[in-house]
């Protein structure tokens, strides 16, 4: 499952958001907020939502686009979820359910109400992955016209604190032929920054 999150402070956030009217729904299914949050993590993993897999499993990022990210980051599994040192917080911890096109898009609200006080509680924070363009939005303050493609490819402007990457769904296979420019100069500067903050 997705870590045991034991830092009593973050743990009664967690406590909170379950008993949140808004998230009733699934706290009356036995459906916890899937995140992860804690004292010691230097790197913060901000995500769009659970999927349904994540859900029925109680494990984010538990796909293919879950291995892809891994690879991305040049870390495997155990690192991921065992460690301690990465934080997991999507930009809603609840399966959103799924629309025409895919999954629903994460509650508007949900990220401004929770990961400020998620963030306070992480003093050793060193960097934010955001992936997708929601994430992306609301960290980088960007308008929805704004292209994920050209922030991406102008990540350098966000570091240190943020580093913006496309979805690693299966999905974006085109967009990564289109971009060879990714993988040749984005990934490893991505690999390099993650190994050097969680050695």
């Amino acid at each position: 499952m997705t870590p045991e999150i034991t830092d009593p402070a973050i743990r009664a956030i967690a406590e909170a958001i379950a008993a949140d009217p808004a998230n009733a729904s699934y706290t009356t299914r036995g459906v916890e907020p899937l995140f992860y949050a804690g004292p010691e993590c230097r790197i913060m993993v901000v995500g769009q939502a659970p999927g349904r897999v994540a859900e029925e499993t109680g494990i984010v990022w538990n796909d293919r686009s879950g291995d892809r990210l891994r690879d991305w980051m040049g870390i495997d599994r155990d690192t991921f979820y065992s460690s301690g040192k990465l934080a997991i917080v999507p930009m809603d911890f609840y399966f959103p359910g799924t629309g025409k096109s895919g999954d629903l898009p994460p509650r508007r609200d949900f990220a401004d109400k929770w990961h400020p006080r998620l963030l306070s509680l992480m003093p050793r924070l060193d960097m934010t992955i955001l992936v997708g363009a929601y994430a992306t939005r609301r960290y980088l303050h960007l308008p929805s016209s704004a292209s994920l493609t050209e922030t991406v490819r102008r990540y350098r402007d966000y570091l240190p604190t943020y580093f913006p990457l496309v979805h690693p769904s299966p999905r974006n296979q085109m967009w990564m032929k289109k971009n060879p420019w990714f993988a040749a100069t984005v990934l490893p500067d991505l690999k390099e920054r993650v190994a050097a903050l969680l050695a």
